[in-house]
């Protein structure tokens, strides 16, 4: 029988507050895994153009650990459920079970992320993503005693920790697939809850603020229209009185992806890193062994950086030496969004490849994001009289959002001025 433990421990969180945490989740915190997270900068080398962006993976977790736990609170509450709900839930007898379940996942939702977090995941084994190398850690060996201490079991961490996206080779039941979206949810995942309050936070801008408190507390477990084809069973949604505080934290996240995450010099700076990275991991590549990865932070990465940037004849120099002196490349070139997306590509393309011709393969770079998912799946508004609906036939926020992509190219700084110069007289050729 699962025995609840009294929260004995609390550690102040700039954005939340204090976090609680019993002595079994203690031990979690402690373990070797979540401890390597005080060393994995939340957004890689931001910190070079956001000075403030110093703040790390551990906190994050341990944010969306609290968040996860009073949206659990909020969507099983008695007078929250309606009784078609309560009837479709049999789980909901076990709740502290499931609620130390869901917190746990949370917690260890990153454990797997490379140094300087997504800025060198790309550099994982093909096919491997940091959700992969979660799945693992949370199933190693020196987790595997605690999950048996705290009466729940590894596998059920880990799938609420990863997703049904994710692991679309394993079967969740509808249950799991709703505290799973807790966590990782496209609308109101509390991954995305705590990053864009912390992000703002520790960057110093105010594009990620939003009411999560009123988007929180307005959350439901609702039955999805049967005219609908997205689901056949219950989802998490929300009721209408939370609608503007939901727009608020989507728009939220469109600028700050706008404005921040796809900021050009954060993302040259990522460029130059995986190159540096490329030279330093033998093979060009992250072992796929789980030990490795483990021993691996931002502090030899950064040790590295700054030995090869002093020694001409280490690999990695030139990169190395660029990060280290600020010395990026510029960007010189971007895609005019109003054209259509095909003729986008073509023309960037075609420029990208003058230019390399012209000045030099070493000396250009292209940076090109458009996302293969445009829009996520839709979620569901309770209206004030009882009516379910779809938020992205009912919201105009939600209908005209729109999609943040790019098509760059940059160019070493000591030929700017020469490609600027070449592009005008291209320009006025064609």
């Amino acid at each position: 029988m699962f025995k609840k433990t009294k929260h004995n421990h609390e550690i102040l969180d700039p954005i939340h507050g204090f976090i609680h945490l019993n002595s079994k989740e203690r031990a979690v915190v402690d373990s070797r895994p979540f401890q390597r997270l005080r060393h994995i900068h939340q957004l890689g080398l931001s910190y070079l153009v956001y000075p403030g962006a110093t703040h790390r993976r551990f906190e994050h977790s341990l944010g969306v650990m609290k968040l996860a736990d009073q949206v659990f609170d909020v969507i099983t509450k008695d007078e929250n459920l309606s009784d078609d709900i309560r009837d479709a839930f049999g789980e909901l007898q076990d709740r502290e079970r499931w609620k130390t379940t869901v917190r746990m996942a949370a917690l260890c939702h990153d454990m797997g992320h490379t140094p300087l977090s997504h800025a060198t995941e790309p550099l994982l084994p093909p096919g491997t993503d940091h959700e992969d190398v979660t799945y693992d850690i949370i199933s190693h060996d020196d987790l595997k005693s605690l999950w048996r201490g705290l009466g729940i079991y590894g596998e059920d961490i880990a799938k609420l920790a990863i997703g049904p996206e994710k692991l679309n080779h394993q079967e969740f039941t509808p249950w799991e697939i709703i505290l799973s979206d807790i966590i990782t949810g496209d609308f109101f995942g509390v991954d995305r809850m705590d990053y864009l309050l912390r992000d703002s936070h520790h960057l110093g801008v105010t594009y990620g603020r939003f009411d999560h408190d009123r988007v929180i507390q307005s959350l439901r477990l609702l039955a999805t229209p049967p005219e609908e084809e997205y689901s056949s069973g219950p989802i998490l949604g929300i009721e209408e009185g939370g609608l503007g505080a939901a727009e608020g934290m989507s728009l939220a996240r469109y600028f700050m992806y706008s404005q921040v995450y796809m900021h050009p010099i954060c993302r040259i700076y990522e460029i130059h890193l995986r190159e540096f990275m490329k030279d330093y991991l033998q093979d060009g590549h992250y072992p796929d062994d789980l030990e490795a990865i483990l021993s691996l932070t931002d502090n030899q990465i950064n040790a590295a950086l700054a030995d090869a940037a002093l020694d001409q004849e280490k690999s990695g120099h030139q990169s190395a030496r660029i990060i280290t002196t600020h010395d990026h490349y510029r960007l010189i070139y971007e895609r005019d969004d109003t054209l259509d997306q095909e003729r986008i590509e073509e023309s960037t393309e075609t420029i990208f490849r003058d230019i390399c011709h012209e000045f030099g393969e070493k000396n250009c770079r292209h940076d090109r994001y458009f996302p293969s998912k445009t829009q996520p799946n839709p979620f569901f508004i309770k209206k004030r009289h009882g009516e379910i609906v779809s938020a992205s036939k009912y919201s105009q926020i939600f209908k005209n959002l729109p999609i943040v992509r790019f098509d760059r190219l940059y160019v070493a700084p000591s030929i700017t001025k020469k490609v600027s110069k070449f592009l005008d007289q291209r320009k006025r050729r064609s």
